[in-house]
């Protein structure tokens, strides 16, 4: 059973999700928040696995909850929600510890895929709608990037590349193919990628390609 906990400042569209997630028998919503410390509060004493999170709420918005969850409740994985795919608040949430985020407009089928996801410890979020947001929003300034050696934090060069194949928005089956190695290979080096560069998942793994200046936005992102 996969415990859910609801965030978001309109009771509509808090009512809305809940429906969607209630027939699913491997779902129960526990608990519906209408802000983002009230969603903390109910978090910290109901312990859901997975808070699916309205980006912008009033009192706190969900990004200053995301974090305090990924502190005080590692074991909840937030869902972050917003009205445009194309936001820079999503950015944040991912950064803040956030295992994923969907548009508001996304149907039925693909919430209760994307809350299954997140509580399985994946992110859920499509790999190239991931690039197209992170090439838009990620500018860090020239003076805080950290130039990336020939091997930073220890990575190989196989290793080395599978990151720049997944920060280009390849799934595990395209980078498979892309270097001829299996798929199981594949995810191997990705475990060990994350674990060199302190990452959780892939979203953040891409987002340290950007900051990093491993990868470059595309300016002409839409």
């Amino acid at each position: 059973m996969i415990r859910v906990l609801i965030a978001d400042d309109q009771p509509l569209v808090r009512r809305g999700l809940a429906l969607i997630l209630a027939p699913h028998p491997d779902v129960e919503v526990v608990g519906e928040a209408g802000n983002g410390a009230e969603a903390v509060e109910l978090a910290l004493r109901l312990e859901p696995d997975v808070v699916v999170m309205d980006i912008r709420m009033p009192v706190l918005d969900g990004v200053q909850a995301t974090e305090r969850l990924a502190t005080a409740l590692p074991g909840s994985r937030v869902l972050a929600l917003s009205t445009f795919d194309m936001d820079e608040y999503v950015v944040a949430a991912l950064r803040a510890g956030a295992h994923g985020f969907l548009p508001k407009d996304v149907s039925p089928e693909e919430l209760i895929a994307a809350v299954r996801t997140v509580h399985a410890g994946e992110a859920a979020v499509a790999p190239r709608l991931l690039t197209r947001l992170i090439s838009t929003y990620v500018r860090a300034p020239a003076r805080e990037r950290r130039p990336v050696p020939e091997s930073p934090t220890g990575l190989t060069p196989r290793e080395l590349e599978i990151w720049r194949l997944l920060a280009g928005g390849l799934d595990n089956a395209a980078i498979a193919v892309e270097l001829d190695i299996s798929v199981s290979t594949v995810k191997n080096h990705i475990t060990g990628i994350f674990g060199k560069l302190g990452v959780r998942d892939r979203a953040q793994a891409v987002i340290a390609a950007y900051e990093s200046g491993l990868v470059e936005p595309d300016r002409r992102a839409t």
